[in-house]
């Protein structure tokens, strides 16, 4: 029975990643509306019964599929920020890691163009916010620790963080000009985040990585 079980939970756990993956697949080629329950069943070689025993609907689907790429986002930037030499310089690695992925192609549709139409704003900055807010407090806990921030309180410097990090990844996403847009997002964080520094009498070198201009 035991075996029985664990047998049932590893099939129903590989037709629910086979139906992530072809959802994740098609949804990032032709956007969430061109993308038909027919369409995903078919590519994930499972039955419409099989889409509906696990999700609700396609859009609860299409959340699983968000809730994956946010996973796998935040852990390709905690492992830039990881590897930093110093706190100093983790802030500035971590954001353009982020810039960076900004400019994928799925990421754009998935995350900044489909997700907000088709989860509602409220949904999908709560999102944003589960898995990005608290590598954001870390890495400026990091960074404060260090001495190299303004008092300030980290939870309310977090959300604001995050709220410009969105922001520029939005004016990315709709700029017919992103490699642009990029430079110019890049250019004003950079500004935002030097100016959250304490000045001390010779650069940090915080300072020196996000110089500018």
């Amino acid at each position: 029975m035991p075996t029985s079980r664990r047998s049932q939970e590893e099939r129903s756990r590989a037709t629910t990643a086979a139906l992530v993956e072809a959802a994740h697949r098609l949804f990032a080629e032709r956007g969430y509306a061109a993308v038909s329950a027919e369409d995903i069943v078919a590519a994930a070689r499972v039955t419409r019964g099989a889409l509906y025993h696990h999700f609700e609907d396609k859009r609860d689907l299409f959340r699983a599929v968000f809730e994956d790429v946010e996973r796998g986002l935040t852990d390709e930037i905690r492992l830039a920020i990881d590897a930093a030499s110093d706190p100093a310089s983790a802030l500035a690695v971590g954001l353009a890691r982020f810039l960076d992925m900004c400019e994928q192609p799925d990421v754009v549709r998935l995350t900044l163009t489909d997700a907000p139409a088709v989860l509602g704003w409220a949904e999908w900055r709560r999102i944003e916010a589960r898995h990005g807010l608290g590598l954001i407090r870390a890495t400026l806990e990091r960074a404060a620790g260090a001495g190299l921030l303004r008092p300030a309180p980290i939870e309310v410097v977090a959300h604001l963080v995050l709220s410009a990090l969105i922001e520029a990844a939005l004016l990315i996403a709709h700029d017919t000009d992103r490699r642009g847009a990029r430079a110019a997002a890049e250019q004003g964080l950079r500004a935002l985040l030097s100016g959250m520094l304490i000045q001390p009498p010779q650069p940090s070198s915080l300072e020196k990585y996000l110089e500018f201009g």
